[in-house]
């Protein structure tokens, strides 16, 4: 086996929530690229990225679920519906995120309660009912999306900074209790990229300068940018990769 090989997904089924825009649907048809059938969690459709996997000759299920109302209940069902209709589950990405912006001082708990459903109490039900599946199989792998701000303190985003620090260091008790299972639990942290959820830091001419100034490569990064990372993270080429963080950041955090 030639070292290309080890980042082949062939035969692969991999669930990747927030798959319909963004990073999401890059990183969703970064596996399909690589291989595996997609499984593709959004509160729509997966649109134009069901299109991409379809070209790239893999199979696209998607799975309408909104992680701001879901239950752990409900989580589980999402997995046991995906190893009904394609077989098996061997990667999920845990991607989706929601960010609410204002001031500490008026922080609202609607707002608190809402982030951490969505980006740390769905994220861990979701990899705890893969997780269940995947040490039955012998070996799966589960990449989380963490952040800068798991890291930083960041401004006007206490939850988000909250729930994304709390995904590292999720990621890094998965892998305590997994590893021994087969199951690699990863994670990969973006730096500012081109998403919605910073369309009001780009729209800001002073807060973009601010961060491009900071970034050592001098951009903004881009959702494709990740499609390396996901695929290294969900192929045998990251066997004895745990608890890891990648930072795709363009050097932010290196200045």
């Amino acid at each position: 086996m030639g070292v290309l090989d080890l980042f082949k997904l062939d035969g692969k089924v991999a669930l990747v929530t927030g798959a319909s825009r963004g990073l999401g649907q890059a990183m969703a048809v970064a596996l399909a690229e690589a291989g595996a059938d997609i499984a593709a969690l959004s509160r729509a459709g997966c649109g134009e990225a069901a299109g991409q996997i379809a070209a790239a000759g893999r199979t696209c299920l998607a799975i309408p679920c909104d992680l701001l109302t879901a239950t752990p209940a409900d989580l589980r069902a999402v997995v046991e519906q995906v190893v009904s209709r394609m077989g098996r589950l061997d990667i999920l990405v845990n991607n989706a995120g929601i960010i609410r912006r204002a001031p500490l001082l008026d922080y609202s708990e609607q707002d608190w309660d809402d982030v951490i459903q969505v980006n740390q109490k769905a994220a861990f039900f979701l990899a705890q009912a893969a997780a269940r599946v995947m040490a039955a199989q012998g070996r799966g792998k589960i990449i989380n999306v963490a952040s800068l701000l798991s890291y930083q303190g960041g401004i006007l985003v206490p939850a988000y900074t909250a729930a994304k620090s709390a995904i590292v260091g999720l990621t890094r008790a998965l892998a305590t209790e997994l590893a021994a299972k087969g199951i690699n639990a990863n994670a990969i942290a973006p730096g500012y990229m081109v998403t919605d959820n910073t369309a009001a830091l780009r729209a800001d001419p002073q807060r973009s300068r601010a961060i491009l100034e900071r970034i050592p490569a001098g951009r903004w990064g881009e959702p494709a940018d990740l499609m390396g990372a996901v695929v290294f993270l969900a192929s045998a080429a990251s066997d004895y990769l745990n608890g890891a963080v990648i930072n795709v950041d363009g050097g932010w955090l290196a200045r």
